[in-house]
């Protein structure tokens, strides 16, 4: 199922609502129907009893319809009122028919039929035997004035059955909201896990969504374990070859190597790669479980510490300027951003005549962080090769190509974006963008 299932609950519960509700008026206006038609045939038939109670015979003994006492719309044209009675072949009709030609063959029991002035009439026919005649008595009535009646009706119950259709919706609406709402908590502690302000989601849900909460706690809680696993196996091995790469460095001061400067040289420049390929692979190991568990970035704790680290170890000649919005908090993990930081202020710092600028700017769900210098630069064609093989632009500066090799790694990791530019200080300008999985500004 694609879609919201708040749409999909609600499209269903409506679409089920309509075809009840279509239904249930259906059979009621039947059922109503119905019954009115079966009110108004009892009528008729005690209509058709009383005009039987009123034959009286005559002089000459022949019997005949007395309306003296019966209801006056019989006498009325056309008043919606009529019988016929006929006894043996002599046939009395009401004043109210008229010239009507009634119809040659008796309508069913409960059919409507025209008559007269466009009316709609409702029959009854009975045979009776008074004495030795055989009487046939039919009375109609205009059904006409409770079929408007029952339309006027059927638009009532249509239009409160769609204003209750509308209430119970909105109703329903209400309800599915409110059920789903523990689905939105647990959207939400999903984005403060991703950015890090949370470890593990919260076992405050229903039951239904228990096992599941259960299991993605369990699946964080292994991840989180292989990290440290990883993180210590690397470091444990890293830490394990510095101990014959020193030995090795140590050799080179040995006097055999120096008698022999091209050995030397080329000894030296191959411990330097393992060297740089151990940093940067430790590097990428710490970043594997890119931002899991981690923790917020607060720029005003983090950035005057490391600024002023770094004020120490280049001397007070270089400056280092910060600028970002206040309390701006980014959603990255504090090690990552803390490396990433550090490795460009660093490079920055050992090119720099005299200042380093740093700016942290947050657009539309994403980071711009910009690092510059007034140094000598690095020209276009050495950028792609420094930030690809982690080289160095000058040789006798230890670390700048590998800093930008590991800031590169960094960035990858992050799903971001990293360009060398010129800056307008004079040297360069490195720029970073990097999408914010989360909240960025902090809450007051």
């Amino acid at each position: 199922m694609k879609g919201s299932i708040a749409r999909y609950l609600l499209s269903r519960l409506v679409l089920m609502l309509l075809v009840t509700g279509v239904l249930l008026a259906q059979f009621g206006l039947l059922w109503l129907d119905h019954s009115l038609r079966q009110y108004t045939g009892q009528q008729l038939q005690q209509q058709a009893q009383s005009l039987l109670f009123s034959l009286i015979r005559d002089e000459d003994n022949e019997l005949v319809v007395n309306l003296r006492h019966h209801d006056a719309r019989y006498l009325q044209p056309f008043s919606g009122q009529y019988f016929i009675i006929r006894i043996n072949d002599e046939e009395f009709r009401s004043r109210s028919l008229w010239d009507f030609p009634w119809p040659s063959q008796q309508p069913a029991q409960g059919q409507l039929f025209a008559g007269p002035a466009q009316q709609q009439l409702l029959s009854y026919q009975a045979r009776y035997r008074l004495d030795d005649s055989e009487v046939l008595v039919t009375v109609a009535e205009d059904y006409q004035p409770l079929l408007e009646r029952f339309q006027r009706l059927r638009i009532r119950g249509l239009a409160g059955g769609a204003l209750a259709l509308l209430v119970i919706g909105l109703l329903q609406w209400w309800l599915i909201r409110r059920a789903l709402k523990p689905l939105e908590q647990a959207r939400q502690q999903l984005r403060e896990l991703e950015s890090g302000q949370r470890r593990q989601l919260t076992g405050q849900v229903p039951e239904e969504m228990q096992p599941l909460v259960r299991q993605v706690n369990h699946l964080l809680a292994h991840i989180d374990e292989q990290l440290k696993r990883s993180r210590s196996a690397a470091g444990n091995l890293g830490h394990a070859l510095k101990t014959p790469l020193a030995v090795l460095n140590s050799l080179l001061a040995r006097p055999e190597l120096q008698q022999q400067p091209g050995l030397a040289q080329l000894l030296q420049e191959q411990l330097q790669m393992i060297e740089q390929r151990i940093d940067r692979e430790l590097s990428r190991a710490r970043m594997a479980g890119e931002q899991h568990g981690g923790l917020l970035f607060v720029c005003d704790e983090e950035i005057p510490a490391l600024l002023q680290l770094l004020q120490q170890i280049h001397g007070s000649h270089v400056r280092f300027d910060y600028q970002a919005q206040a309390g701006l908090r980014l959603p990255f993990d504090r090690d990552d951003l803390l490396e990433l930081l550090g490795n460009l202020l660093d490079n920055a710092g050992k090119w720099a005549a005299g200042q380093v600028r740093l700016r942290l700017s947050v657009s539309t769900r994403q980071l711009l962080l910009t690092v510059e210098d007034d140094g000598p630069g690095i020209g276009p064609g050495q950028r792609r090769q420094l930030v690809q093989r982690g080289r160095r632009a000058d040789e006798q500066t230890p670390g700048h190509g590998l800093g930008l090799a590991i800031v590169q790694d960094i960035v990858n990791a992050l799903h971001g974006q990293l360009e060398l530019q010129d800056s307008e200080l004079g040297g360069l300008l490195v720029s970073v963008r990097l999408p914010l999985a989360g909240p960025h500004r902090s809450q007051n």
